[in-house]
């Protein structure tokens, strides 16, 4: 039976930081603030707009100008979402290491998807991605579980045959309810002090290099408990 290894997008496979960071600093510098460092703003990049106009403006989403801004964040974002992004070290490798051992794979990301499916054209994931699940693509986004059974069911695998692999705990969260294997990418955005094994996961990866060892480590378990 075909496994299917699902991937969180910002964190997990892209260091899309960068690029998110800049956007998140040209919201300050039209409020006359100046730049916060790359390292402050970092942590925040799987949370998306909401988390990184927090950590720049100390804004929430009940501020009067909140969506105001969170539009224009998107715009600026958008518009040089490519400048600085690139694959984590070992991805690429991994990703190949996984076609030739018949390992089908996909992204299940929050992103939307006018935004997540061209970075993963630009990033030449597209042909053998079999599936990409963006947060507007179901009616829930992470930690709610639809996103993924919906990758699931696209890919034509039962849920219990899938792995994903995602920096955040909504991740997580989301993995176990689909009731898929479950692995922390902790080179991504989770923070020096977040306590991870708290998460509950079937596995935590210092560095994308270690994912394959994890990934036959779950399908091996499977096998025996099949």
């Amino acid at each position: 039976m075909q496994k299917l290894v699902l991937f969180d997008f910002d964190g997990t496979l892209a260091d899309t930081a960068p690029d998110l960071a800049a956007a998140a600093n040209k919201q300050r510098a039209r409020r006359g603030l100046p730049p916060l460092a790359y390292e402050a703003l970092r942590p925040y990049a799987s949370q998306g707009a909401r988390g990184l106009l927090k950590a720049g403006l100390d804004m929430n989403p009940d501020h009067p100008e909140y969506e105001t801004c969170r539009q224009q964040f998107l715009e600026d974002y958008e518009q040089d979402m490519t400048t600085l992004t690139r694959l984590f070290p070992g991805v690429s490798e991994l990703l190949s290491t996984l076609k030739q051992n018949d390992y089908a794979w996909g992204i299940v990301t929050n992103k939307m998807e006018y935004l997540a499916i061209p970075l993963v054209v630009h990033l030449g994931l597209y042909t053998d991605c079999v599936i990409t699940v963006g947060g507007d693509t179901t009616e829930y986004t992470k930690p709610h579980p639809a996103p993924l059974l919906h990758a699931a069911e696209q890919a034509g695998v039962e849920p219990t045959q899938c792995i994903y692999i995602g920096d955040d705990q909504r991740d997580i969260i989301a993995g176990k309810a689909a009731g898929m294997a479950t692995l922390v990418a902790a080179y991504g955005y989770c923070g020096q002090e977040t306590a991870l094994h708290a998460w509950d996961a079937d596995g935590i990866a210092q560095s994308p290099q270690e994912l394959w060892p994890a990934i036959q480590k779950w399908t091996n378990a499977s096998k025996r408990s099949a």
